[in-house]
């Protein structure tokens, strides 16, 4: 079903702006679209073929020894499951902890209210230790550094070998159907792509009609982006190079796992273009896919996929509908199957959502009927992450929310918080913004 979505004019007027900044570019845009659209036509019928399979998976002790047509794999897939990350019994562990937390907080908050599964907690000791984790902090190393900066630039207070910390939720997904809870979406900005100078400047070949040069992995335009620029509670002010999921039990498709489309390149072309571009022919239409069927045109101010809420512009949710050439239903394709201590980590452009069918045990005492997973995103060191992190650490001391998350106001009132001396190696405090203790 597509919504009825009452647009500004002002971004009739973006998209004119937008188009000023190159040549020819009704002529120079639709070629680029053109290509685009053969090029996703024969890539998404690869991957639906391929399924779970297409996914790249290594573990953990060969991190270092990939060769690099591996790493350029990883890089266009944007997606990757890293294995034997976390000891088995250790991850496990956290999972029993966490539930000990629970029981001994039953007034936590979490989502659905009546029968929670994303707890909105940041600091139980688990989470901590979690995050501290050398091996974990040593993955997020290795993430960070698949970005680059364009040769003989120098990144002032950027440093890719130096991880830092964002604390996050957790979630513990029960069996069943949760329909259109986290549909297809893109995290870390909506129309901030297009409308922030800096975001912009990131998709830039994309918008000159140059998209096979765009680099998702170009820092350059990303690190100053302003991804939320209407400010919405629960939207990271950091760049998060990759978003991630920390298994704490053996979790397969179909057991409501991530799901992914695994082709951040092409994905990232499709939705910049897409807005510029309208069918000439009903959505439902058998030549919807087909080019002809398509025409470049900014007279509108319609940007397909941005949601509304809460007075502003604050999600980016591609659908099959209004965005076919994704073919969504057959291309979204589920993680290959994870065991404790594994984790999941897909680029933070990457379109995302999690199986709206959880097929598990419906004994809640079984591990894998209950898909227990903490968000561990990837964030490397630059000044504006440096400086969250540095507020971050004083939420974390005083046991309340983080700052990009909503504080109810109240206090910390949750028994069996992490504190400062769970958090022990160096590595682990600088990355919490902690001071580190010279012996």
């Amino acid at each position: 079903m597509v919504l009825t979505v009452n647009w500004p004019e002002r971004f009739a007027d973006l998209k004119r702006e937008i188009m000023a900044a190159t040549p020819d570019y009704e002529r120079r845009l639709t070629e680029s679209w053109n290509d685009l659209l053969q090029e996703l036509d024969e890539r998404t019928t690869e991957i639906a073929d391929e399924g779970p399979n297409y996914i790249p998976q290594v573990h953990f002790q060969y991190l270092d020894t990939l060769v690099p047509e591996q790493l350029d794999d990883i890089r266009r897939k944007g997606s990757i499951v890293i294995h034997g990350v976390v000891e088995e019994g250790e991850a496990a562990s956290w999972k029993t902890a966490l539930d000990d937390f629970i029981k001994a907080n039953p007034h936590v908050k979490g989502f659905p209210e009546q029968d929670k599964q994303l707890f909105f907690l940041y600091w139980t000791r688990a989470q901590v230790q979690a995050r501290a984790h050398p091996n974990i902090l040593k993955v997020s190393t290795w993430l960070n550094n698949l970005y680059r900066a364009k040769t003989g630039n120098k990144m002032e207070g950027v440093d890719l070998d130096v991880p830092l910390v964002y604390a996050d939720r957790f979630r513990i997904r029960h069996p069943g159907v949760q329909c259109d809870v986290h549909p297809p979406h893109v995290d870390g900005g909506s129309i901030e792509r297009w409308e922030d100078n800096n975001f912009r400047r990131y998709f830039a070949d994309i918008l000159s009609g140059n998209w096979r040069q765009h680099d998702p992995y170009e820092l350059e335009g990303r690190l100053d982006a302003h991804a939320s620029l209407c400010r919405r509670p629960g939207q990271a002010t950091v760049f998060r190079t990759f978003q991630g999921w920390l298994a704490m039990s053996e979790t397969a498709p179909t057991q409501g796992t991530l799901k992914v489309f695994p082709d951040v390149p092409l994905s990232n072309a499709y939705i910049i273009l897409r807005p510029f571009f309208r069918p000439t022919v009903p959505l439902d239409s058998k030549d919807i896919l087909d080019p002809k069927s398509w025409v470049f045109d900014i007279s509108t101010p319609d940007f397909p996929g941005i949601q509304f809420r809460n007075g502003g512009w604050v999600d980016l949710r591609p659908t099959p509908d209004l965005h076919p050439h994704l073919r969504l239903h057959d291309t979204m394709t589920s993680v290959p199957k994870v065991n404790p201590g594994d984790l999941i980590f897909w680029h933070c452009d990457v379109v995302h959502s999690v199986e709206q069918e959880h097929t598990g045990s419906r004994d809640f005492a079984d591990l894998i009927g209950q898909c227990p997973v903490m968000y561990i995103p990837v964030v490397p060191k630059t000044p504006q992450n440096t400086a969250y992190v540095k507020r971050q650490a004083e939420t974390f001391l005083a046991g309340t929310n983080p700052p990009d998350f909503a504080s109810d106001g109240t206090g910390p009132l949750y028994i069996g918080l992490g504190v400062d001396t769970d958090v022990i190696q160096p590595i682990s405090r600088i990355a919490m913004g902690l001071p580190v203790v010279v012996a």
